[in-house]
């Protein structure tokens, strides 16, 4: 998935001692990796729309994903959660966290360069603070915390050309791309509200969700769509690949980093998945690059950064 870890994301869930141990392959190492693989995904969500539907692009995504995970868990023995609320409650998660973010970012990247999808991404951490002015009572923002929120907005704003009056931009992919990355905290906000304490590792947890998520895009899927009449390879590849490795893949080595080093290290990968979705974007898929775009991020990433920072004890702002 093309999201990062946060604190409040992945605090949610339990450790077990299986997810404790060190990797073999230093952190550092498995750091760049996901930021390499998520940075790259909204390439691959691009080129996988040029060939398939985007309700396609994103059920071939979620089916490899979850291939991937099903296999992590038949090696290390894990079961699926039992319960039927805990079920009710994946189902809410997998339609917040994977079906729904993941078709609108690929739906916005009709009429949208992946360049401002990637960046449009990196607003995820904003939204889940402005959430937390509401949702999460010991998440209470400071002024600090309330800075990095406007200044994130003021480089949404820079990137979008504003002071333009937004000429040239695509305004319905650009609100799903926004709508995609607002989805993500709130999906967290209710995972962590529902299925904290739940007893279940993260794994089985994230294959169940997965797994409903594509159940969720099966159903949907021929709704809206109609089989193709022929199976473009590149396309098909890139979907292979945003599935096994930006999906299955990345969940893996996400919360194994969040095991060893702790959610506050680990989420800084969200800082860098933007950087190579425009690098990627502009160097192999050719798309255009105005300063307003690199000056923009770099405004959401510091309002970004500066939303994470935990107050001092006893202190506020």
């Amino acid at each position: 998935m093309t999201t990062a870890p946060t604190a409040s994301r992945t605090s949610a869930l339990p450790r077990t001692t299986t997810e404790r141990r060190r990797a073999t392959v230093d952190w550092r190492l498995r750091f760049g990796f996901l930021a390499l693989i998520w940075g790259f995904s909204f390439l691959l969500i691009k080129v996988g729309t040029g060939g398939y539907a985007p309700f396609q692009v994103t059920f071939g995504r979620l089916l490899f994903g979850t291939a991937v995970l099903a296999v992590a868990m038949a090696v290390k023995r894990e079961r699926l959660p039992r319960g039927a609320r805990t079920w009710g409650h994946l189902t809410v998660a997998a339609l917040l966290l994977n079906a729904l973010p993941f078709s609108l970012f690929a739906y916005a990247e009709l009429t949208i360069p992946s360049t401002l999808a990637g960046i449009c991404n990196a607003t995820s951490p904003l939204w889940g603070m402005a959430l937390s002015l509401v949702a999460l009572s010991e998440d209470r923002p400071t002024r600090v915390r309330v800075a990095g929120l406007g200044l994130g907005f003021l480089g949404v704003l820079t990137v979008l050309g504003a002071w333009q009056g937004f000429q040239g931009l695509d305004a319905s992919g650009t609100a799903m791309a926004l709508l995609a990355s607002l989805s993500y905290p709130i999906g967290w906000i209710y995972v962590r509200r529902t299925l904290a304490g739940s007893g279940h590792s993260n794994l089985s947890l994230t294959g169940a969700q997965l797994l409903l998520a594509t159940a969720q895009l099966a159903v949907i899927t021929p709704l809206f769509t109609s089989l193709p009449g022929s199976f473009p390879m590149i396309p098909l590849l890139a979907v292979v690949a945003l599935g096994a490795l930006g999906t299955g893949v990345a969940m893996l080595v996400q919360y194994g980093l969040v095991a060893e080093v702790g959610p506050t290290t680990a989420q800084m990968v969200t800082y860098f998945i933007p950087v190579i979705a425009t690098a990627a974007g502009v160097a192999i898929l050719g798309e255009s690059l105005t300063w307003s775009t690199p000056v923009g991020a770099a405004i959401v990433l510091a309002g970004a950064a500066l939303t994470q920072v935990k107050p001092r004890m006893g202190k506020r702002g």
